[in-house]
């Protein structure tokens, strides 16, 4: 859908041009994710946080990964991290897309320093388009 004929994105410049799969980072939190996503879109900039560090792309994908915060590797301290987040959406030139659960957005915090982590992902959620739907990764990818 990203890539097909048709699709372009202007920069700052207003200069309009074909958007490419090298126009998109595919970031997420963790080391096997990234290999997961290598291997299911040869070609693709995939990596994690760490890699994309100082890049920057028209469009970035950010892969939340887990579907509750429950079952995130290192908890939410990590997964809901705000320089993790930060870094991972400010890579955007000209759009982030966030593919994630939406269990991800209302978790059950028990303490303050979980709603504050939880507060990031609330906050982007309130400041843009929200689509809800089934396609994955590999959907926004495909012609």
């Amino acid at each position: 859908m990203l890539t097909r004929a048709g699709s372009s994105w202007t920069d700052r410049a207003g200069n309009q041009r074909p958007l490419t799969l090298d126009d998109i980072l595919i970031v997420a939190p963790y080391n096997n994710q990234v290999s997961r996503l290598t291997d299911r879109l040869p070609g693709a900039k995939v990596g994690t946080v760490d890699k994309f560090q100082g890049q920057q792309a028209p469009v970035v994908i950010y892969s939340m990964t887990t579907s509750t915060p429950e079952d995130a590797p290192r908890g939410m301290e990590f997964l809901y991290n705000l320089n993790r987040f930060n870094v991972a959406t400010s890579r955007a030139r000209c759009a982030c897309i966030v593919v994630g659960s939406p269990r991800l957005f209302s978790p059950e915090c028990r303490t303050p320093r979980q709603m504050e982590l939880a507060n990031v992902l609330c906050r982007y959620a309130e400041m843009s388009n929200t689509i809800e739907s089934k396609a994955g990764i590999l959907d926004l990818l495909s012609s």
